[in-house]
């Protein structure tokens, strides 16, 4: 996933970085389109022969594969070990308690200075540096929040709540000269979390998205690309433990972050050891269940991670690669959910780059 944003700077003739040899552009549209897994895409052609048509590649998301982490690993070019944004709900180191990065809410009245907790510089930073005008067109309610200043920083945003609304701001800003425009649209994701992917209601948003992306290809100047991709897939949850009030889950456990296929597990002081080896025998054969150390030895967060962002992960680490959700009661809503994501799985991990271009 970090090689796609400097790929497509390279594009449009800033830097170097084109590891995905994308061809030159004269304006990029980045269609970003959160839950659309590569294999949920290959798995219902019917419903979006426009995308099922285009040149299609596949890439990784990157671990853990949920919104907030791919959302700044596209915002950054980084590895989320390098951006810091390494889950959904993640300690803040020395403060006994969790941050939503999404929501971007902390316990009580405390507030989180997005430059603080994400400090790297953005492609839109450095894109408008080099001339070139990006602009990101996603719904109002979004413009302004936490999230949205750590990851685009440097962009001009475009609020649009429809699907017009949003085609019409998209084509309005390729027209300029040199234009860089990110749509977003997430009703997939919200459609798949709550009646599972390839729900009759999720291949009804499935089958927006195509339409989306043809009139976004129509709205393209000469010379312009369009680029489909996601930040994660889905599965369907076939199994619920909760987390949170089971004994052997709980016995030494402060804090239980993360979200419900990438758990997060803070520790109380001197309990990791006993807690990794409870939740590895409780999860035998349904997770992978692994030390802070070991999951960042084996690079699931990239390959490397500063030692800032260090005590920003779990003591434990547990990924579920069944179709097993961890929820915890206090969200009642996620408890409710068909469709998760998080985990290393393919179905989770994989998301498609599709591309179309006029000339």
């Amino acid at each position: 996933m970090p090689d796609l944003p400097p790929s497509l700077l390279a594009a449009l003739g800033v830097g170097d970085g084109n590891v995905l040899g994308l061809e030159p552009a004269r304006s990029v549209c980045l269609f970003l389109v959160d839950g659309l897994g590569a294999e949920l895409l290959a798995a219902h052609p019917e419903a979006a022969p426009f995308l099922s048509a285009a040149t299609r590649r596949v890439l990784t998301a990157g671990f853990p594969a949920t919104t907030v982490t791919s959302l700044t690993s596209l915002g950054t070019g980084l590895t989320p070990g390098e951006h810091g944004m390494l889950g959904l709900m993640l300690a803040v180191p020395g403060a006994g308690h969790l941050f939503n990065c999404l929501r971007w809410t902390l316990p009580g009245e405390q507030v989180m200075d997005p430059l603080a907790w994400q400090p790297a510089d953005t492609v839109y930073q450095r894109a408008a540096t080099a001339g070139v005008t990006c602009s990101y067109v996603a719904p109002r309610q979004y413009e302004g929040s936490g999230l949205t200043e750590a990851v685009y920083r440097g962009k001009r945003y475009l609020g649009a709540d429809t699907v017009d609304e949003r085609i019409e701001a998209a084509a309005a800003a390729l027209a300029e000269p040199r234009s860089y425009v990110t749509v977003y649209y997430a009703d997939l994701d919200a459609m798949g979390h709550l009646t599972g992917w390839g729900s009759p209601e999720w291949l009804g948003q499935l089958a927006v998205v195509d339409q989306m992306a043809e009139r976004l290809a129509a709205a393209l100047p000469p010379g312009g690309a369009l680029y489909v991709t996601a930040d994660h897939g889905m599965v369907n949850a076939g199994e619920k433990i909760e987390a949170d009030q089971l004994p052997e889950l709980t016995a030494g456990v402060a804090m239980l972050g993360g979200e419900s296929r990438a758990r997060h597990v803070y520790a109380e002081p001197g309990a990791a050891e006993a807690v990794l080896e409870a939740w590895r025998e409780t999860l035998a054969g349904r997770a992978w269940v692994v030390s802070r150390q070991d999951a960042v030895d084996a690079g699931w967060f990239g390959p490397k991670v500063k030692k800032e962002w260090l005590a920003r992960i779990g003591d434990v680490v547990a990924v579920p690669y069944t179709d097993l959700a961890l929820v915890h009661t206090a969200h009642k809503l996620e408890a409710t959910f068909t469709g998760y994501h998080g985990s290393l799985t393919t179905a989770e991990q994989l998301v498609p780059l599709l591309e179309v271009t006029s000339r």
